[in-house]
């Protein structure tokens, strides 16, 4: 069979005219094609990194198809065209505008299960140290951190070291720094080894850039200031000849216990990752006042959490602010002052989305086991008094003991006091337990107020979270078993069971090892006033409603005991990133340019290619519309589809 076979081949878009301009002028000339016969082949081949051919031929397309059918298959064609290229938008959408998010919910992820060993032998990688001199001992913490990432709105990535065994690199030493107050010349001697176990996890070539930071606590803070600068001196003038670590004078000091609040709630809040800021609509928000900027709109970001903290001599209290606050007097002014922090964890102080307003308050006397022993106090006391004024011998004999409704049914106790002992004997009443211990509160009438009438901003109790550590965790879960989600009415009615039952049944409970692993009988005996004391400060001292449900209490954070050290080294290094900021910036400008290019070059493509597959799928619906016409003038046209007409010869002008 003859058949006639046209080839066009163009180079580029711009020979499109030239292209449609010869198809004419052929099929002008040759009035005899048919259908049957003819091959009409286009390749393309564009001037882009990929080649494109493509072949559109009627023999593809029997005559048994009918007209409709080829119209839905050229739509078809146009449609699977039309989704490719809304793919190909979609897919670099998602590559390019949600890189960002995807990063931040990744190394959200990594933070919680990362537990594998640090790489010391990744050169990207920097260090941090952190010695945290308590009163009863000194530790160092070893911290760690990949580049900063370039973005001014994000904070490094901090987490802490891990050695071979995949172990926290912690080490703590006794006594606590305090007790070389008189003879400050040997502290360097007593904190040397704990310098250097760090030297041995930290390679040696990072030594010159890692940051050392001796930060002293409650211990030193009773110390005269005499003393206190002789301690520290005797640090910065040691440490640097014996040791290459980043250390100044400014490097060793001792925070006061708002400072120490504040890194705590730091710590936390980055662990729980609340500082990262995003446009998930699935994250608590909360609106927000800039401090600073009164002037300016309010902005939304993440709901930070505040957290609850009783150990056993204080209970501390710190959460953030976010609108501006008000005070009733200019006496609660001049007291707020020392209990608001502000300040700002980002790495440009011109920008505002890192500043925070928190407040911090630390309650000497209001932990678990100083409050029992005020309690004791004052209960001895009265029945003192009381005895002496009746004639009575109340809880000076054991057959008279005093009776204690703060104690389990039956569970004995003894009060030792100048020289005398007073006994005591539970009832195990909680309603009255409560009510007793309700003026250690030292409430006053002055509007907000909590604790000791400190100054306590308004808490936003329907859009608020809070953490609540160490007793608050203790009471709720060592023998009542039920820590985290705290519910008030659940929580009171464990606490009246247990004080209402019979010391000889605890103890059986106690030996079955029915309780936290970590309780002794000293919890057992003290578990109805803990409870009591507790209840008490959130509620009444701290004002929390008892529908508030926001409140968790917990001893680790994704099964790690997240330190106050944490945040103190977010936050005195929160301006390193602007080092590795100006290093990228050059090649990070280049690198956005490249990345704009090829996202651009790909958005021109698809639609060139667009345009031209649509221009030729018009044109040849035309061909088709001529054809017909010639069909209906043709006064053969069975013996024309039969057997075919020999094709004509092109043109010699062509």
């Amino acid at each position: 069979m003859m058949f006639t076979e046209y080839i066009f081949i163009f180079g580029s878009f711009q020979n499109a005219s030239r292209f449609f301009l010869v198809m004419k002028s052929i099929f002008k000339a040759d009035h005899s094609f048919t259908e049957s016969f003819l091959h009409f082949r286009i390749g393309v081949s564009c001037l882009l990194p990929a080649s494109w051919h493509f072949s559109i031929s009627p023999m593809g397309c029997p005559r048994i198809f009918n007209t409709t059918l080829r119209q839905i298959v050229v739509i078809g064609i146009l449609a699977a065209a039309v989704s490719l290229l809304y793919y190909s938008l979609v897919v670099i959408r998602n590559k390019y505008g949600r890189a960002s998010r995807d990063k931040r919910f990744h190394r959200y992820l990594a933070r919680v299960t990362d537990t594998e060993a640090t790489d010391t032998n990744n050169p990207n990688l920097n260090y941090g140290i952190v010695v945290d001199c308590g009163s009863s001992g000194s530790r160092i913490f070893v911290y760690c951190w990949p580049r900063h990432n370039g973005n001014p709105h994000d904070l490094l990535d901090i987490k802490q070291m891990r050695d071979k065994n995949r172990k926290p690199v912690v080490m703590k030493i006794k006594p606590g720094i305090s007790e070389f107050a008189n003879t400050p010349e040997k502290v360097s001697d007593y904190i040397f080894p704990l310098l250097h176990f760090a030297a041995e996890h930290v390679p040696r070539a990072k030594h010159k850039e890692t940051p050392l930071y001796i930060l002293c606590t409650a211990g030193m803070r009773i110390l005269p200031e005499s003393q206190q600068k002789a301690i520290l001196e005797d640090l910065v003038t040691d440490i640097p000849v014996h040791f290459d670590f980043l250390f100044s004078d400014s490097h060793a000091e001792v925070i006061s216990g708002k400072q120490e609040g504040v890194y705590a709630w730091i710590g936390i809040n980055f662990v729980l990752g609340r500082f990262e800021h995003t446009d998930d609509e699935d994250e608590a928000i909360v609106e927000v006042h800039i401090p600073g900027s009164e002037n300016k709109e309010a902005i939304f970001r993440k709901r930070t959490v505040g957290i609850l903290d009783m150990g056993g001599v204080s209970t501390q209290i710190a959460y953030e602010v976010p609108k501006t606050v008000s005070f009733a007097s200019s006496q609660q002014e001049e007291v707020a002052k020392n209990l608001l922090a502000e300040f700002n964890l980002g790495c440009d102080a011109h920008q505002t989305e890192h500043v925070y307003r928190v407040y911090v308050a630390t309650f000497l006397g209001f932990g678990g086991n100083a409050a029992r022993q005020r309690y004791e106090n004052s209960v001895f006391s009265s029945t003192v008094l009381k005895n002496g004024l009746l004639g009575r011998q109340t809880g000076m004999t054991s057959d008279s003991p005093y009776l204690d409704p703060c104690l389990p049914v039956d569970a004995q106790d003894e009060i030792h006091q100048n020289g005398q002992i007073m006994y005591l004997r539970g009832t195990g009443d909680f309603n009255l337990c409560r009510e007793l211990i309700q003026p250690f509160m030292n409430k006053t009438n002055e509007t907000q107020t909590s604790l000791n009438g400190v100054y306590q901003p308004a808490v936003h109790f329907q859009n608020s979270e809070f953490y609540g550590f160490s007793e608050f965790y203790y009471s709720t879960e060592d023998v009542l078993r039920m820590g985290g989600d705290y519910n008030a009415a659940k929580f009171i009615k464990a606490a009246k069971d247990y004080c209402a039952t019979k010391w000889s049944v605890l103890r059986e409970r106690f030996d079955r090892g029915l309780y936290a692993s970590h309780a002794d009988l000293h919890r057992l005996k003290y578990q109805c006033f803990k409870s009591a004391w507790v209840y008490e400060v959130f509620h009444s001292g701290f004002s929390f409603p008892a529908s508030y449900s926001n409140l968790k209490t917990a001893l680790q954070v994704y099964d790690k005991e997240v330190q106050w050290t944490l945040g103190a080294i977010l936050y005195r290094t929160r301006f390193l990133p602007l080092r590795d900021i100006q290093q990228e910036n050059f090649r990070g400008s280049h690198s956005h340019w490249r990345s704009f290019s090829f996202v651009y070059n790909h958005y021109l493509f698809f639609v060139c290619f667009l345009i031209v597959l649509l221009s030729i799928l018009l044109y040849l619906l035309r061909l088709r519309r001529i054809h017909r016409r010639m069909l209906r003038n043709s006064s053969s046209p069975s013996l024309w589809m039969e057997e075919g007409l020999p094709p004509q010869k092109i043109s010699a002008a062509l």
